[in-house]
């Protein structure tokens, strides 16, 4: 229950919605008061300090803005809320350059409104929650090395990070595509005292499986169609520092034989060598896979799992640490800012409930395409829920796919299942390469499917055509 001593100003020239919003909010426990037009308010408010004005942008005498500029001079510390029937990106930036917290369309949804005038009391104002927001970003209090959150399991995480750093004990790092595992690998490298020495990055799933071994051990020229000269591995290539073999629940078994030699003894062969190479490395995995279940099943190698995954760092999805959301997205809110040349300094917080609502199955990455999206499609310095990607706000819809929208109350009526999946996953993979500049490994990462998959199912679609 909010503080019985929270002062709210209600003004609004119909009184009828007076009459709502003072019951409404004296039912959670708020002192209210209550205006019938502009010039009231400002008297008022010259005689008494409140905590939170909720004002109607437009009233029956003088400007709502006008209310919210008298508001902020009398107290810079007061919280302001603008409401309107007649809503528009315009009358929104104009609301919130003038030091509104947020800017709250009619008809409004009565808890989410009760929610913003709970979050908006948590704050002195717009302004410093903005500048605590960047104080803590710019102290690393929100960071940990490249790893942006501060929510109870990645503060777990982080623990895990600073003890498992000082060991040379292998890692594995579990999660879903889009987590944030190799940033966590990263971490780990920049925490040890190897920091100055190679970080090398072996994306499994990337590699074709008859390049793997030379990709991993080098070869020997002529060992091979097309090997021209000696060339050295990637695990040499680390010697002293780290590897990170991500997704390693691709590599074959073949590989996976060949890998666990390299695990126990830190020595491999090159391919068409006869002798040894010895390499001081520490190595640290990743996969979205349930490597248990692939043990289980055949797939994996038992005697490699175990000599992997000594400590393991479970990664949770976006949707289990929705506290991250906001620094996260106000962290991708400004690199793209940045980037752009534009001055994008802030999100409403309707905005940012709205991000809270969606599950994120594409996790951090799919926040920050999201991100870098809406910075680029904005034509306003704050970030309003109308300039995310509709993918957000339109759940039930999928667009784009020629022209056409797949609506899910078609089924009642009978659909070409099959037909649709192909179309949708044949513009999936279209946009991913065009995104791309046609990188085949690039594409793949971005909807979350192997290198192989990837080329599974373009040859598919290509058949199918």
């Amino acid at each position: 229950m909010p503080n019985e001593k929270s002062h709210l100003l209600v003004v609004d020239d119909e009184l009828s919605m007076r009459e709502l919003l003072e019951i409404m909010l004296k039912k959670e426990g708020y002192r209210v008061s209550c205006a019938e037009n502009g010039t009231k308010a400002v008297s008022f408010l010259k005689r008494e300090k409140v905590d939170l004005l909720l004002c109607d942008i437009r009233l029956g005498d003088i400007s709502g803005i006008d209310v919210l500029k008298t508001a902020k001079k009398q107290n810079p510390h007061a919280v302001v809320i603008m409401i309107s029937a007649f809503s528009s990106a315009e009358n929104a930036v104009e609301a919130m350059n003038a030091g509104a917290y947020d800017y709250v369309p009619k008809p409004f949804d009565n808890a989410e409104l009760k929610l913003t005038i709970q979050n908006a009391l948590d704050l002195k104002t717009a302004q410093q929650e903005k500048r605590d927001l960047d104080g803590e970003i710019s102290s690393k209090k929100l960071h940990f090395g490249k790893i942006v959150g501060n929510s109870p399991r990645m503060m777990y995480i982080y623990d895990m990070i600073r003890q498992v750093a000082k060991t040379r004990t292998n890692v594995l790092i579990t999660g879903e595509s889009g987590t944030g595992k190799e940033l966590i690998a990263l971490a780990i490298h920049e925490q040890s005292d190897r920091c100055d020495k190679p970080f090398v990055i072996i994306n499994c799933g990337g590699i074709p499986e008859t390049l793997m071994e030379s990709e991993f051990f080098g070869h020997k020229k002529g060992s091979f169609t097309g090997a021209n000269q000696d060339k050295k591995g990637l695990f040499e290539a680390a010697h002293q520092g780290t590897v990170f073999l991500d997704e390693i629940g691709e590599i074959n078994q073949q590989i996976q034989v060949k890998l666990l030699r390299a695990v126990q003894e830190k020595a491999f062969k090159t391919v068409g060598g006869t002798k040894d190479i010895t390499v001081d490395i520490r190595i640290i995995t990743a996969t979205n896979k349930n490597l248990t279940q692939e043990v289980i099943n055949g797939n994996f190698r038992e005697d490699l799992f175990y000599r992997l995954n000594v400590i393991e760092i479970k990664v949770p999805p976006l949707r289990d640490r929705k506290t991250d959301i906001k620094v996260l997205a106000q962290h991708f809110l400004d690199k793209y800012s940045r980037e752009m040349g534009k001055q994008v300094t802030k999100m409403s917080s309707y905005a940012i409930e709205l991000l809270k609502k969606y599950d994120f199955p594409g996790n951090i990455r799919e926040l920050e395409n999201l991100l870098e999206r809406s910075v680029a499609l904005t034509s306003t310095n704050i970030l309003l829920p109308d300039s995310l990607a509709l993918s957000v706000n339109k759940k039930r819809w999928i667009e784009g796919v020629k022209d056409r929208r797949f609506d899910l109350d078609e089924v009642a009526h009978g659909v070409a299942l099959d037909s649709i999946l192909a179309e949708i996953e044949r513009a999936y993979l279209k946009k991913a390469l065009e995104f791309t500049n046609g990188n085949k490994n690039k594409a793949s990462e971005l909807l979350g499917i192997t290198f192989r998959s990837l080329r599974y199912r373009l040859d598919k679609l290509t058949m199918a055509e």
